[in-house]
């Protein structure tokens, strides 16, 4: 079952589940929003599956004319951002460990010490999968931003002019609730574009964080119910419409040094990550990207992660933005 955000002509929102055949969409009935019915899901104690269900109307719309008069929202979003905190792991697959410890060989030479990249990656191999109703080793963790940094499919992902480079990061994201008394919900799954700075990363580790603070998107299909074990897809980028970079990748579970419940528990053991109504978007962590096999993307590439489990690729054109210049702070 996967779920569509859209806008109608006239502004107003509604919820679409994906037909079998992925090309059309079945409105649900009084529904405006995703977060409208998780809302109901918790309040009526009943899962999103179901309500689905219930809810699931007759009619049908055109789903790729949605996509192409840019009607399709992001799977999940809050009507106040800020309280939609968006952020990730990395170093969860081979490929992100391995991508990230070139980066420290490059810097520091090939007889350099182990990398904490590698050592973090070695970690959650050993520990990361304790098994159900066990705590298992922490993971890394970052912080992405709020609902402001997450651009719809289709949009253009900015790229700032301070930036020294962007390029995407193919990951499943994780999307949660918090009901009423804190306790937080897993509404589904999505696909993602991670979307880093590697070059800022590359420079030294502890630019990670600033690395991460740039835009980010998510969708257009929201997965209800288990992720499967193995998700296969590929990873692209075209330039004037040809692609110049693909590769496979493969997540899920089975691809994983974390399991997604031990990742879970390590994001929302934080009390302020258990605020009631509070949305999250969790990048569960890359598992190939451009930026490892050499390439420099460009203003104007467009980026595409796709996968079958999840219906309909994710597409944005990376764009960049005009110099804000210095950012002066105004003394009150």
């Amino acid at each position: 079952m996967r779920l569509v955000q859209y806008r109608m002509p006239d502004g107003s929102r509604r919820v679409g589940r994906v037909s079998e055949d992925g090309s059309r969409l079945h409105p649900l009935d009084k529904t405006g929003s995703v977060l409208e019915l998780a809302e109901a899901a918790i309040a009526e104690d009943m899962s999103i599956a179901s309500l689905v269900e219930k809810r699931t109307g007759t009619t049908t719309v055109d789903y790729n004319e949605l996509l192409r008069d840019g009607r399709v929202l992001a799977p999940v979003d809050h009507p106040e951002p800020a309280r939609f905190l968006v952020t990730g792991t990395g170093l969860t697959h081979t490929g992100s460990a391995a991508a990230r410890n070139q980066m420290h060989v490059l810097t520091h030479g090939d007889g350099a010490e182990e990398s904490d990249s590698l050592k973090i990656f070695r970690m959650g191999l050993e520990g990361g999968k304790p098994g159900a109703g066990k705590i298992g080793i922490q993971p890394e963790w970052f912080f992405k931003g709020v609902g402001t940094c997450v651009v719809s499919p289709g949009a253009e992902l900015p790229m700032p002019a301070f930036a020294k480079a962007g390029a995407e990061e193919a990951e499943i994201v994780g999307l949660y609730l918090n009901g009423p008394d804190g306790h937080p919900y897993r509404i589904g799954y999505a696909l993602g574009n991670e979307y880093s700075d590697h070059v800022t990363e590359g420079e030294n580790y502890l630019y990670l964080a600033h690395s991460k603070l740039r835009s980010c998107s998510i969708g257009p299909e929201l997965l209800i119910g288990d992720l499967p074990e193995e998700v296969r897809g590929h990873s692209r980028i075209l330039r004037d419409g040809t692609v110049i970079w693909e590769q496979e990748f493969l997540s899920g579970e089975a691809h994983m040094s974390h399991s997604i419940a031990n990742l879970e528990h390590f994001h929302f053991r934080y009390p302020m990550h258990r605020r009631a109504g509070d949305l999250h978007a969790y990048f569960f962590g890359a598992a190939v990207m451009s930026y490892a096999s050499g390439i420099k993307t460009a203003s104007g590439d467009e980026y595409e992660i796709q996968a079958q489990a999840f219906g309909k690729p994710l597409r944005n054109r990376m764009v960049s933005v005009p110099d804000e210049g210095l950012v002066t702070v105004t003394q009150l």
